[in-house]
């Protein structure tokens, strides 16, 4: 299992914005990756404010753990092949005899959630331009979940201070007028709770 601490900027942003900044981010390839988000019935996790998903890409995949931190959240990833993965979301549910998936299993042992309960709610799927600039790991995604689509610009650094300062610069040299944006598994959760309504 390998741990980071992620420290990440963003903003949502209008269709014109996206594709002005497209025109910047036009000599890198597409990536297309799926989040299977995880949570209790009645969304135990996030009432812990964690955030589990396995994110499938073309020919691999990762589970994810995120605990949020007094800056940044810390990441718990587990690399998956694409049979481990498809194997746990064809059945729905957390499945707690994968020898793989056992160290993230006992974290959430330790906050008194019932590894039964978890099952996977649904998915959000972005296709994703991605580069190192100078200020940090820039993104400019897509992303399609219910009957959802949005546009998001994100900013991943090493030191918090310094990168909200670039990136509030980032938006004025370019002109985005800064809308803020929950994180994807929040957005994808607030169509759940309207479904409900």
């Amino acid at each position: 299992m390998q741990t980071n601490l992620e420290i990440e900027y963003k903003t949502l942003l209008s269709l014109s914005e996206f594709d002005q900044l497209g025109k910047r981010f036009s000599h890198i390839a597409p990536v297309r990756q799926t989040n299977h988000y995880f949570d209790t019935p009645e969304l135990g996790l996030r009432g812990n404010k964690l955030s589990l998903r396995i994110r499938t890409f073309d020919n691999a995949a990762e589970m994810t753990l995120k605990i949020p931190q007094k800056v940044g959240n810390l990441e718990h990833n587990i690399a998956l092949t694409s049979e481990e993965a498809m194997a746990i979301l064809a059945t729905k549910t957390l499945p707690q005899n994968c020898v793989n998936i056992q160290s993230i299993l006992e974290i959430l042992k330790s906050y008194e959630i019932n590894l039964s309960d978890i099952h996977v709610l649904g998915s959000l799927t972005t296709t994703r331009r991605e580069y190192k600039t100078n200020i940090g790991l820039m993104a400019l995604d897509v992303n399609v979940y219910a009957d959802k689509k949005d546009y998001e610009l994100e900013l991943e650094v090493s030191d918090a201070k310094r990168g909200k300062d670039d990136f509030y610069a980032f938006l004025k040299e370019n002109n985005i007028n800064f809308k803020y944006a929950k994180s994807k598994v929040a957005r994808f959760i607030a169509t759940l709770k309207r479904d409900k309504d």
